[in-house]
């Protein structure tokens, strides 16, 4: 007997039903081998986990939409690594959940800007951007040097990241709200961008 294509493309319940089978099969196939690869599942050299400022910090960069113009991904292409350094690889990020690497650039890529600027750079560009780069379209964020941290939560943001397998210690976790209390998130999320690319240079 002949097969026909007709009846599933005329049935919209059974073409819905291979077509989720298809896409599960090859989202299998692909991502499967990455889950027992050391390039992927284990730290790069020199990888430490954020500290509770940053970890604060790094919430607010995702609250304030930041990745929606700037990636953490360096694309081994020559073009991008002479301007912003050695190219992203996933042990980079196996601490970071979720992950920032993304592909829109509207501003730069921020995968290296740890230590490339000082923290009062920093500082006065995230509240007048235009001050230190002229032609900047990004918009102002004066308010993160008014709120403050309260650091009630960041103790148990750090138990959750140690149950997804980041290595805080139990220090680190007690003395979370302690290291983030009366802080601004200016100045966490300073801390935050300057933790960025500490791994490789």
């Amino acid at each position: 007997m002949k097969f026909n294509h007709e009846l599933i493309e005329k049935n919209i319940g059974l073409l819905g039903i291979f077509t989720v089978l298809v896409i599960s099969i090859g989202g299998l196939v692909q991502i499967t081998p990455l889950l027992f690869q050391k390039d992927t599942t284990e730290p790069v050299k020199g990888l430490r986990p954020y500290t509770a400022l940053e970890l604060e910090g790094r919430d607010i960069y995702i609250r304030e939409g930041c990745y929606n113009c700037h990636s953490q991904m360096i694309r081994p292409l020559r073009a991008e690594t002479e301007r912003y350094g050695h190219y992203s690889v996933a042990g980079e990020s196996v601490w970071d959940h979720p992950f920032q690497w993304g592909s829109k650039r509207t501003g730069p890529d921020l995968a290296r800007v740890g230590g490339r600027y000082s923290d009062k750079w920093h500082e006065v560009h995230l509240i007048d951007p235009r001050a230190v780069v002229p032609q900047s379209n990004m918009p102002g964020f004066p308010w993160l040097a008014e709120n403050k941290l309260d650091g009630k939560l960041t103790a148990q943001k750090m138990e959750v990241f140690r149950g997804f397998g980041v290595p805080y210690t139990d220090a680190d976790i007690a003395n979370a709200q302690k290291a983030v209390e009366g802080k601004t998130e200016m100045e966490a999320i300073i801390a935050y961008l300057q933790s960025l690319g500490h791994a490789l240079k």
